[in-house]
């Protein structure tokens, strides 16, 4: 008899606990689909949505649908190639420009002022030697009465510079690349001692094995005290 009632007593607590937990699991999948807000409800667009999008299962089937997908991928792949194409070239475009240190050396401003009359200054422009000279007026005199029939490379005092009494002329020989001296040489103007080239007050060979005149270089006059080369 005691068995039985062991039996009974287990069995019952048995139900109570199953019922127990399928309480507490009811309650806690309501609290569960309550905080994931099932509750809410979704706008509907189908009013706003294109009957070829609607069904989501659709495939495109038709030839011109095909097409135009294909155009689209194609169109995008091409913007997408032309814009690396872009990044590429100036990239490559950026990499063979003029550093910084050499766009500085593009251009050199001198101030005539710190120039006395009859002497010749150099400055350095792009790695080369600059000659500055301010002409005295007899040397500007002698230079104009040179007849061109005389000159090896035939150019007038007038059409190498911009002022008479400034020249500005690169100091390299045209012989070989030798560097000149100032104030010196048979015509007062400038002499390479590496071959004996003779150039006068106006840059221009005169004696000597060098071909050509000193090379003027581009320059201009902003205002009355300042010269710009380059």
């Amino acid at each position: 008899m005691l068995n039985a009632v062991s039996r009974a007593y287990v069995r019952g607590s048995a139900q109570a606990v199953s019922t127990g937990l399928r309480a507490t699991g009811v309650a806690i999948n309501a609290m569960a689909n309550r905080q994931a807000h099932t509750d809410l409800q979704v706008p509907d667009f189908s009013a706003y949505r294109r009957d070829s999008v609607k069904d989501s299962r659709r495939r495109n089937e038709s030839a011109e649908e095909r097409k135009a997908f294909s155009y689209v991928l194609v169109g995008a792949g091409a913007v997408g190639g032309a814009y690396a194409a872009k990044g590429l070239v100036n990239t490559f475009v950026s990499s063979m420009s003029a550093t910084a240190d050499v766009l500085a050396m593009a251009k050199i401003e001198i101030k005539l002022g710190d120039i006395p009359e009859g002497k010749s200054v150099t400055f350095k422009w792009r790695g080369k030697p600059l000659f500055i000279r301010h002409r005295t007026p007899a040397e500007i005199d002698t230079e104009r009465q040179v007849p061109t029939s005389q000159l090896r490379d035939p150019e007038t005092d007038d059409q190498r510079v911009i002022k008479p009494e400034w020249l500005v002329v690169i100091g390299v020989c045209t012989h070989l690349g030798c560097v000149p001296i100032a104030n010196s040489g048979d015509f007062g103007g400038y002499y390479c001692p590496c071959h004996g080239s003779h150039y006068d007050a106006s840059g221009r060979i005169r004696k000597g094995p060098a071909p050509l005149n000193l090379e003027v270089p581009t320059h201009e006059f902003p205002d009355e005290g300042t010269l710009v080369v380059g």
